[in-house]
């Protein structure tokens, strides 16, 4: 979405697309794991005095909306790519298997995991870890809007709020930073996959990090240098 806008802005995901495009021809495989919250929460449901699993599943519908979308921008731009579900539906995309989707990688292709991890009460951030370890991916790109890092506080409330370069995964877990949920950013630890957590508002973001600029934070199992 953009401008506070509901739903799905053109703009932005023709940007997103343009990016991953620019980074697919450096000859990278990119797999990427698509939210919801432009279309619907879970959370708010539940506050509302939704079933918590039923708001969890609206949730799952509207991260596949958003894959279809930057398919289909992607598409445009001439990249082959591939949506896979955590929750079956056939009639317009794969079935999440695994060996499918390293093939897909293999093959040139971009994957786009929708639905999340298929069950309620975990988040797209568990998805997004679960799938990283899954395809053995070298690292997490975390993209935010208008967020350029990790701060100790709310950077839009406190002006002296310290944005962190570099951080362990203990740093996260012990401080409580709002980077990942605890879970994902267990699994992140347990399998050594680095997480940089970035603004997609930055030109050329994803390509610039892909070639080696530093931008953001980056989490990971030690601080270096």
């Amino acid at each position: 979405m953009a401008g506070g806008r509901a739903g799905i802005a053109p703009e932005v995901v023709q940007n997103i697309a343009t990016q991953i495009a620019d980074v697919h021809a450096m000859g990278i495989q990119i797999g990427v794991v698509v939210g919801g919250g432009n279309i619907w929460r879970g959370a708010p449901g539940e506050k509302a005095g939704m079933d918590r699993a039923t708001a969890d599943y609206m949730g799952m519908l509207a991260t596949v909306i958003n894959a279809l979308a930057l398919q289909d921008a992607l598409e445009h731009l001439g990249l082959e790519s591939r949506v896979q579900t955590a929750v079956e539906m056939r009639s317009v995309a794969e079935p999440y298997i695994r060996r499918r989707a390293i093939r897909h990688l293999e093959k040139g292709r971009v994957v786009i995991f929708a639905a999340g991890t298929g069950n309620p009460f975990f988040s797209t951030d568990t998805a997004a870890a679960l799938r990283a370890a899954e395809i053995s991916a070298d690292v997490i790109l975390m993209a935010k809007h208008g967020a350029d890092g990790v701060y100790d506080d709310d950077p839009a409330l406190n002006p002296h709020a310290h944005k962190f370069d570099e951080l362990t995964y203990m740093d996260v877990l012990s401080r409580g930073l709002r980077v990942m949920d605890a879970t994902a950013v267990s699994l992140c630890m347990d399998n050594a996959i680095p997480i940089i957590v970035f603004d997609i508002g930055v030109e050329n973001a994803i390509a610039r990090i892909a070639g080696g600029e530093r931008h953001g934070t980056i989490v990971r199992g030690e601080k270096r240098g």
